[in-house]
C-alpha cells in the first residue's frame, strides 16, 4: 500500500478524539468531543468515567473521520488513554463497577494508610512509582475493602481504560504493558506484576489478566464495531496504551535523550536502559515507568510549571488585554538582566496542605513586575536543571540536549533561559501531536511498514529548532 493510514482512538481527561494519521505523521482527518468525569451513583462524592458515554463519542467521531477518508487505506487501529484507571469486568466484559477516575478523592485515605499492607518505601523500591493516591493499587484496595464480593465474581478481571475500549472494538481482553508502569503493582526488575505486592494485598495476580507489549495485536474489528464506527470489519487492532509513553516515542527521542513536556506541570522524562530506585530517588521525587519498548524504562520527575506563571499573570498583568499579555510579559522580562537584580522566586506554589514553600524574596522599591516574572522563569529553569541532574544520575547517563514539547515552548525567553541555565541545547520540534504519532508508529511497525520504532522515528521530519546556550553563541 502506497500511503497507509493508522486510525487512532485517543481518550484524554478533557477530550476524546479519533485521528487518521498517515505514515509521514500527517493528520488526514480528525474529530473530537469534550470529555469529563461524572458523579458515581454508587458512592457519594465519587468521580467516575462513563465508558458508555465515552464509547458513544468515539463511535460518533470515528463515523465522521471514516467518512472523510478512503477506509481501504486503514491498516490498523490503536487506542491510547491516560494511565492508572480501569475497573473489574466479568467474563462477558460487563463492567462490575464504573471506572473510578484518577480525579476521585476516595482513594486518598487508602494511600495514606498503605503501610497497613506494605511499607510505602518498599512499594517504591519495588515498583519505582511514587505514592500517588490515584495509582491503580489504591483502586484494587478500595474494591477489596468496600466491594469484596466483586473480587469473588467468576473469572473477574481488571481491565485498564485502553483495554476496555479495545474490548468493544474486538471482543478480546488484553492489557498493555505500558499501563503497568503507573499501577504501583509491578516489580520493575521483572517488568511484570510483583508477587510480593499481591501477596501483601492478599490478591491473585491472575486478577490482572493477560498482558502484552505495545504493538501486539489485540484482535480485529468486529461486525458490530464496524457498524458503530465505520471502520472496515476485520481491521486489526494493536496495543498502544498509556499516553505518556507514546508521547515520548512520538517526540522522536532515543535512549538517554530527555524530553520536557512543558505545560501547567513540567514533566521531564528520559528513555534509558538503566534505573535506580532507592530511598534517595524517592526523596528526589523520581518515578520510573515502563517504556513501550522492552528492556527500556522512563525515568521522570514533575513539578508545577506554567501554573506558577499563570499566577504571576493574574497578580501583576491583569491590565493587559488577553491577546497581548504574553508578548508584553516576555518583552518586559527580556530587559531585566540575568539574576533579576537580586529578586528570587521559589516556584513551589502548592497549597499549604502539601507543604508549600513558594516565595518571592529580594524585593526592593525598584522591583517591577518584570523582575518577578523573569525571576520565576529563571527559577523554573533551575528547577529543570536540578531535575535533569537527578534523572541523569538515576539513569547513569549524561544528556547532550533536551527536547521540549508543549505549550511552554512558545515562550522564547523561557527556552533561552533553559538552555543557558542547564548549559545544554534545547531542541524544539514542529510536531505537536506526539501521543498519537507515537501510537501510529506501533501500528505501522506491526503491519510491516517499519522494522523498528527507531526506523519509524527516522522516517519523520521533525523540523527541529535548536536553541543554544548564550555562551556558545559568542
Amino acid at each position: 500500500m502506497k500511503n497507509p493510514l493508522a486510525l487512532l482512538f485517543d481518550c484524554g481527561a478533557t477530550n476524546v478524539r479519533v485521528i487518521a494519521m498517515d505514515i509521514h505523521g500527517n493528520i488526514e482527518a480528525s474529530q473530537s468531543y469534550p470529555n469529563q468525569t461524572e458523579t458515581d451513583p454508587h458512592y457519594e462524592g465519587g468521580r467516575i468515567w462513563n465508558v458508555d458515554a465515552i464509547w458513544e463519542k468515539l463511535c460518533k467521531a470515528a463515523k465522521i473521520v471514516t467518512s472523510q477518508i478512503d477506509t481501504s487505506r486503514i491498516v490498523g487501529v490503536a487506542t491510547t488513554t491516560f494511565g492508572v484507571d480501569g475497573t473489574l469486568v466479568a467474563e462477558s466484559g460487563e463492567l462490575l463497577y464504573p471506572v473510578i477516575s484518577w480525579q476521585c478523592k476516595r482513594t486518598d485515605s487508602i494511600m495514606e494508610n498503605i503501610g497497613n499492607y506494605i511499607p510505602v518505601k518498599e512499594l517504591y523500591t519495588t515498583s519505582g512509582i511514587l505514592p500517588y493516591s490515584f495509582n491503580t493499587i489504591n483502586k484494587l484496595i478500595w474494591f477489596k475493602e468496600n466491594h469484596p464480593e466483586l473480587l469473588q465474581h467468576p473469572k473477574v478481571q481488571f481491565l485498564y481504560m485502553p483495554s476496555l475500549l479495545n474490548f468493544r472494538l474486538t471482543g478480546n481482553k488484553l492489557n498493555d504493558s505500558t499501563m503497568l508502569g503507573t499501577s504501583m503493582l509491578t516489580d520493575l526488575s521483572q517488568r511484570n506484576y510483583s508477587q510480593k505486592i499481591f501477596n501483601a494485598l492478599e490478591l491473585q495476580i491472575s486478577l490482572m489478566g493477560d498482558t502484552a507489549s505495545a504493538g501486539t495485536k489485540v484482535g480485529s474489528i468486529t461486525s458490530r464495531a464496524s457498524i458503530e464506527t465505520g471502520i472496515p470489519e476485520n481491521t486489526p487492532v494493536f496495543l498502544a496504551g498509556h499516553d505518556t509513553q507514546f508521547a515520548i516515542i512520538g517526540s522522536g527521542v532515543g535512549m538517554n535523550q530527555p524530553v520536557l513536556s512543558s505545560g501547567t506541570w513540567e514533566i521531564l522524562m528520559s528513555r534509558t536502559q538503566h534505573y535506580t530506585v532507592s530511598e534517595a530517588e524517592f526523596g528526589l521525587g523520581l518515578t520510573t515507568e515502563l517504556d513501550a519498548e522492552e528492556h527500556t524504562y522512563n525515568i521522570g520527575v514533575n513539578y508545577l510549571g506554567s501554573g506558577v506563571l499563570e499566577w504571576i499573570r493574574r497578580m501583576f498583568y491583569m491590565d493587559i488585554p488577553q491577546e497581548d499579555v504574553y508578548s508584553v510579559m516576555i518583552s518586559e522580562a527580556e530587559k531585566i538582566p540575568m539574576g533579576c537584580e537580586g529578586v528570587r522566586v521559589n516556584p513551589d506554589f502548592l497549597d499549604k496542605e502539601n507543604g508549600s514553600e513558594g516565595a518571592i524574596i529580594g524585593i526592593t522599591l525598584q522591583t517591577t513586575r518584570a523582575h518577578i516574572y523573569r525571576a520565576t522563569l529563571e527559577a523554573l529553569a533551575h528547577k529543570l536543571k536540578k531535575a535533569l541532574q537527578a534523572v541523569e544520575k538515576a539513569g547513569n547517563f549524561k544528556a547532550e540536549y533536551i527536547t521540549c514539547v508543549g505549550g511552554g515552548t512558545k515562550n522564547k525567553l523561557w527556552n533561552q533561559l533553559r538552555a543557558d541555565i542547564c548549559d545544554l541545547p534545547i531542541r524544539l520540534i514542529k510536531q505537536k501531536e506526539t501521543t498519537v504519532l507515537g501510537s501510529s508508529m506501533y501500528v505501522f511497525k506491526a503491519t510491516g511498514f517499519f522494522n523498528s520504532i527507531e526506523e519509524a522515528q527516522s522516517h519523520l521530519d521533525y523540523q527541529p529548532e535548536i536553541i543554544y546556550p548564550s555562551s556558545r553563541n559568542v
